[in-house]
């Protein structure tokens, strides 16, 4: 099973110190209240932290048989919830690769084409248990949220410039509860389907998305003053797609992301992310399954950046 890279990695790189603070907005439809709210929790050296296999380590990688529970019918990819032997729940994914649309799911689902082969495999599927393990309770803004103008809030958004994650819709955003921690809510960017490939989307996913020569290509920053730095990100679509105009300029609406941040907040990350050793960069590519070549050149991509970020 292909486990979901850009989060274990986001993940693995952000979750070296804490950021907990008193809610201060909106939680999807939820009151405001005093729960803590977490966007950053300490996991220790970063030296230390295996990008093979993820936050969760080698003691819980996904074992199967897994049993299907539901399916999601948001967003533009498949996926659906599954529990294994005991009784842990994880988001599985189909990949970007798949030619099969949501909208076409239930019908998958009755006829058992083209989604689960024989013997109920379901293959180029990814597996994500989110951090906190308890209930989504909500989606975030990146207007509007508890950590808005922080130096961790910041980083967020310079590791999804990193990525080329360019898909920042705020649904794509997510709010658990913290089932070890009552009290505690965790805010993740929980879909990063948009990632390596194009700073935009461009008029194909295959471009857009998981393009190794489109991510090599793509200028990383745009624009350096003595206090900020903008990154080349997210671009603009085509014009084409003005006629969708809900997308359009939902896109321009994003833009500001990538835009006038600090740029001592930049190289405080891009000092974290340099501690991480060229080997470890290889093991997150390793575990979403590319070919040894392609693992090489997208973790080499990925040490360019940090580079740049470092030299800010």
């Amino acid at each position: 099973m292909r486990r979901y890279l850009a989060s274990a990695l986001v993940f693995a790189v952000l979750a070296l110190g804490s950021l907990d603070l008193a809610a201060q907005a909106d939680v999807g439809s939820a009151p405001v209240s005093t729960d803590r709210v977490v966007l950053w929790a300490s996991t220790g050296d970063i030296k230390s932290r295996n990008l093979y296999y993820g936050p969760g380590g080698k003691e819980h990688f996904p074992k199967g048989p897994m049993k299907f529970l539901r399916e999601d019918s948001e967003g533009a990819s498949p996926k659906f919830d599954v529990s294994d032997p005991s009784g842990e729940k994880w988001r599985a994914k189909l990949g970007i690769d798949s030619d099969l649309k949501v909208e076409d799911m239930p019908r998958h689902l009755r006829r058992g084409q083209n989604f689960v082969g024989p013997g109920g495999d379901v293959k180029n599927v990814r597996l994500q248990r989110h951090a906190a393990g308890g209930k989504k309770v909500g989606t975030w803004s990146w207007r509007h949220n508890p950590f808005y103008r922080t130096r961790e809030f910041n980083g967020l958004r310079i590791m999804m410039a990193l990525i080329s994650n360019w898909d920042l819709k705020d649904e794509n955003n997510a709010v658990y509860d913290d089932k070890i921690s009552p009290g505690h809510k965790f805010y993740e960017v929980s879909d990063l389907g948009a990632s390596f490939g194009m700073n935009g989307k461009s008029y194909t996913d295959g471009l857009s998305k998981n393009n190794l020569k489109a991510y090599r290509h793509s200028k990383f920053i745009s624009k350096v003053t003595p206090e900020y730095v903008d990154f080349n990100f997210p671009t603009h679509p085509p014009f084409l797609y003005v006629f969708n105009f809900p997308f359009f300029f939902g896109q321009l609406h994003m833009h500001w992301i990538g835009k006038h941040i600090p740029r001592a907040d930049a190289r405080w990350l891009g000092s974290l992310l340099a501690q991480l050793s060229p080997e470890q960069i290889r093991d997150a590519f390793r575990a979403a399954n590319y070919s040894p070549p392609q693992v090489e050149a997208y973790a080499a991509a990925v040490q360019d950046r940090i580079a740049a970020l470092e030299k800010l």
